[in-house]
């Protein structure tokens, strides 16, 4: 049977448990997880030294340099003039060994919460060829600190998912030719992946899940479609107890509607401690009906 695999991943800028940053560590157990169609993020940095285990290496250039096949999707969410006039660049990254036939990089909402500090947050979206047809691949990292930035982030989310979902039921070809005004193909099937920074029982998982109306396909979490009723098991804190005394579960896969029929597997590793996060793996059967 014929399947499609994905992986999330918040990698913490390559940054094992054991203090060291290695990114070909994080490939080798990503494809040790499974054969990967696309990969997905958290946490890339380039040209930030200061980050522990860090000497600023260029990550999305080694990332495309290690996994050659697939096509590297970098969204920045921080943008900042270091002293020595270059650039430093923080956010996720998305990479697909199938077509991506469109790209789209989506800053998040930072409303101002006075009390709390934080940081810019992007959405990575891409639309792929997959083998069941167009499915977009959405990835991003939501606000840690701020619980307020967190649901305006969550309700934007919606916003997005909703618009392209409508886009793709109304497409059409407004110019044939190869100029930007061009109908790209867009697709109301969607996988949602993230850090969410947010408990299971938190009210901002259900809100992700909560209905649209107008045709939209709703989320679902993966995880309970898979295992109903189920606790999820961590995926973070597993290893790295000084950070996180306690390990919770906050990285989770949302899939629309229409693709729950086709869920063959979600796992959570428990295994690998080369982030303090754990990867989290999905796996569609490509040719359910």
């Amino acid at each position: 049977m014929a399947q499609f695999n994905l992986i999330t991943w918040n990698i913490q800028w390559g940054r094992g448990c054991d203090g060291v940053v290695d990114l070909r560590r994080i490939v080798d157990t990503a494809r040790g997880l499974a054969e990967f169609d696309v990969l997905c993020l958290q946490e890339v940095a380039c040209n930030y030294p200061g980050l522990p285990g860090s000497t600023g290496e260029d990550q999305p250039a080694l990332f495309a340099r290690l996994l050659p096949g697939y096509m590297p999707v970098f969204g920045i969410a921080t943008d900042a003039l270091a002293d020595d006039g270059t650039r430093r660049l923080f956010g996720n990254m998305v990479l697909s060994r199938l077509p991506v036939v469109q790209v789209f990089r989506h800053l998040l909402p930072w409303p101002v919460d006075p009390d709390k500090t934080g940081m810019q947050r992007a959405l990575v979206e891409v639309v792929i060829e997959a083998p069941f047809g167009a499915l977009r691949v959405m990835t991003t990292h939501l606000e840690y600190y701020s619980a307020a930035q967190r649901a305006a982030q969550v309700e934007r989310i919606r916003e997005l998912h909703a618009e392209a979902a409508v886009r793709a039921r109304l497409e059409r070809e407004l110019d044939s030719s190869d100029g930007p005004f061009r109908s790209m193909r867009r697709a109301a099937s969607a996988i949602l992946t993230a850090d969410f920074n947010f408990h299971p029982d938190d009210p901002l998982h259900d809100r992700l899940a909560a209905p649209y109306g107008n045709g939209v396909p709703a989320f679902r979490d993966a995880w309970q479609v898979r295992y109903p009723g189920a606790p999820h098991p961590p995926s973070l804190g597993v290893f790295d107890r000084k950070q996180w005394p306690a390990a919770f579960c906050c990285d989770f896969i949302y899939v629309t509607e229409d693709l729950r029929p086709r869920i063959a597997e979600v796992r959570i590793d428990q295994r690998t401690d080369a982030s303090d996060h754990q990867p989290v793996v999905l796996t569609l059967n490509a040719d359910a009906h």
